[in-house]
């Protein structure tokens, strides 16, 4: 298996993160990932001996401003997935490192979802990680532009999060 190097970055001061969780099972969803979807992936036939992404945490106010001036959408975002390697068709490893690219959390948005669906018993973190499957997913090259797809999207994030037993969601 090769190396997983995340890092992160929280820029939202109403949430302390714990980023070494976050680290420890954003690594355990990616294995999982990689493990049942390698071949279906933006990895398959590749030799690589590291993976690298980055996470950020920030507010509505910093996703709204991306997701306009990238997307050309005028709306905050919950999480918006800059799919570095995924959306490159010439797939650039360099010294046998591949950079995945960023997924970018608005903690504000994820605070407000929970709060809006109290109905459902998630939580803030149940909520978070199963935003940070979504952009894994998005990082390894899946999209969900129509119904099928979507449905295999959210079908394996529930099975990524029953490996790290956040099942609930």
């Amino acid at each position: 298996m090769a190396a997983i190097n995340i890092f992160t970055e929280n820029i939202y001061d109403s949430w302390k993160v714990n980023e070494k969780d976050v680290i420890t099972k954003t690594e355990k969803l990616l294995k999982y990932y990689i493990k049942t979807l390698k071949d279906k992936s933006c990895l398959a036939g590749l030799d690589y001996s590291s993976i690298t992404l980055d996470i950020v945490f920030c507010s509505s106010e910093k996703t709204h401003k991306l997701n306009l001036n990238y997307r050309g959408k005028d709306y905050p975002a919950d999480i918006i997935t800059f799919a570095i390697f995924a959306d490159d068709e010439n797939h650039f490893v360099f010294d046998g490192d591949i950079n995945l690219g960023e997924i970018i959390i608005a903690l504000d948005k994820v605070i407000e979802g929970v709060n809006r669906d109290i109905s459902l018993s998630k939580n803030k973190e149940q909520e978070l990680f199963f935003l940070i499957s979504h952009g894994l997913m998005h990082l390894l090259g899946f999209d969900h532009r129509d119904e099928e797809e979507y449905n295999f999207v959210i079908t394996e994030q529930r099975k990524a999060l029953e490996s790290i037993n956040y099942d609930k969601i």
